[in-house]
């Protein structure tokens, strides 16, 4: 790892570096600068000193990691029992563009135990390659199970980068799996991009509450894995692609896992916004929890579902699962319509990839209207009911 330190004796005591640490790991000490645990080594502080007195010693090896010897890319799919989860479609969608990009294979990694008849799927998904790994004690998803069969073939084949969807099993099942494989995890990612002359995966996610975009990488280790939010990239089919199938040898026993599923017993069917093709979501702007009712009534004469900001939820106006934005769900409906929604950033993060979206505001400088391809300058306790009564 990089440690930061600084030479006491070039230090002038000119407290620049305290105030760019955007961590606060910097404080003057008898005129000299000192690091406390805060400190995270970016490095912000050292162009800033002005006589070299900060230094950063970053490690000159990649930690006995041949990175040259990782090529791949692969997506971890999750199941469920109507089939493959739809985020893992669209990472290999994703996947396809990236492995084309570094001029390899894609590869699907597929476990569980009666799973054989989903590698087609995988395959006319772009899958070059599903590695099967079948076994009873895979039949639901578990920590325990899934990370030795997957460490396992991954450590076998060693791909360069490992995708996983930012579901409840994705981020648990990829946190433990790169502990394994003492390699690194970017979790909720929104953008993946490649940097072509050193292979480096990069990997776009959210930061300090939203309010900035970080691009991270994994420079020294392999695999370079993330987990991705679903509906941040579209499904891509790949009519007439052709592809094999490589059965893994399991070897799994009870004693290997530290809980056995014996029984499960599955949920009612709630209510999820991210499958739904059209919401109407509203925001600050509705004023009180009864005036969701306009809301409600434009949602149901376009046959969509009813969305909310962080905001009217954080009022207590609207309950979480109806939650859009960056801390709640992640959205990709055909029409997004957002009525008393100023357009924050947290916000835009869950549902700017719509196919079309809506503006309804009376701030005509609102963020929103940079993103919406429609936007309506006006009152909405007055515009919706109209709009309403029209669709009607």
């Amino acid at each position: 790892m990089a440690h930061l330190r600084i030479e006491d004796k070039l230090c002038i005591g000119c407290a620049k570096c305290v105030k760019v640490c955007p961590f606060g790991a910097l404080k003057m000490v008898d005129k000299i600068a000192r690091v406390n645990e805060r400190c995270t080594d970016c490095g912000a502080c050292v162009d800033e000193c002005p006589v070299d007195a900060i230094v950063l010693d970053r490690p000159e090896t990649t930690g006995g990691v041949d990175l040259d010897a990782y090529r791949g890319v692969w997506v971890a799919v999750e199941t469920h029992d109507d089939g493959v989860a739809h985020v893992s479609l669209e990472l290999l969608g994703e996947g396809r563009l990236l492995a084309d990009e570094l001029d390899v294979p894609l590869s699907a990694l597929l476990l569980g135990d009666d799973v054989s008849g989903l590698t087609d799927e995988l395959i006319a998904h772009g899958a070059d390659v599903v590695h099967l790994g079948r076994h009873p004690l895979l039949k639901r998803y578990n920590t325990d199970g899934y990370v030795k069969a997957a460490a396992a073939v991954i450590e076998k084949y060693k791909p360069e980068i490992v995708l996983f969807g930012a579901t409840n099993n994705g981020r648990d099942w990829a946190g433990a799996l790169a502990t394994r494989l003492g390699t690194g995890l970017t979790a909720d990612c929104t953008g993946l991009a490649i940097d072509t002359e050193n292979r480096r995966l990069q990997q776009t996610r959210p930061a300090f509450g939203g309010n900035i975009m970080a691009t991270i990488i994994t420079p020294n280790h392999r695999p370079q894995m993330a987990t991705v939010r679903p509906k941040v990239f579209p499904v891509r089919s790949a009519p007439g692609h052709e592809g094999r199938v490589i059965e893994e040898k399991v070897e799994l026993a009870e004693s290997d896992l530290l809980a056995v599923l014996r029984e499960f017993i599955p949920a009612k069917a709630g209510f999820n916004i991210a499958e739904a093709r059209i919401i109407v979501s509203g925001g600050r702007g509705v004023g009180k929890p009864e005036n969701f009712q306009k809301i409600f009534d434009l949602a149901e004469a376009l046959g969509g579902a009813v969305g909310a900001s962080r905001a009217a939820v954080d009022a207590g106006w609207m309950p979480y699962p109806h939650q859009v934005g960056q801390t709640g769900r992640t959205v990709r409906p055909r029409l997004y319509v957002a009525c008393g929604i100023s357009g924050a950033i947290q916000h835009l993060a869950g549902m700017k990839t719509s196919e079309y979206i809506v503006a309804i505001n009376k701030d005509r400088n609102a963020p929103i209207f940079e993103y919406a391809h429609f936007g309506i300058v006006g009152d909405l306790h007055e515009v919706v009911p109209e709009l309403t009564r029209m669709l009607k």
